[in-house]
């Protein structure tokens, strides 16, 4: 098995285990998905946000907020494919981005 095809069965792998982020929270009834915490969460559960975290967390914007789509329609049904659709374009655009990076780093080496 090469390399790459490892590489893509945990990629896999990790796309697969990803709700569970979700899933586990919602089970023991804790706040929100794990990680997806703001500043104001950050603060309730460590006692303290970074100055860091308070100076840049304005500075990004998700490209998918709340995991819909532009135009979504709403329900559960709906929302639920909506997650995994926005879970895969995030894995894909991530990839491709790798991708790239990849053959540019490797090309530079080349020249060396």
């Amino acid at each position: 098995m090469t390399f790459m095809k490892k590489l893509w069965i945990g990629i896999g792998v990790l796309v697969l285990l990803t709700p569970l982020g979700v899933i586990i929270p919602a089970l023991f009834r804790a706040e929100g998905a794990w990680g997806e915490w703001g500043i104001d969460r950050i603060e309730k559960i460590v006692g303290f946000v970074p100055e860091g975290m308070k100076r840049l967390a304005g500075s990004w914007k998700a490209p998918l907020p709340d995991y819909a789509l532009p135009g979504h329609s709403t329900g559960l049904a709906a929302e639920s494919v909506e997650y995994v659709a926005t879970g895969i374009i995030g894995v894909a655009i991530t990839a491709a981005v790798m991708y790239l990076l990849a053959k540019i780093l490797a090309r530079k080496n080349e020249t060396k």
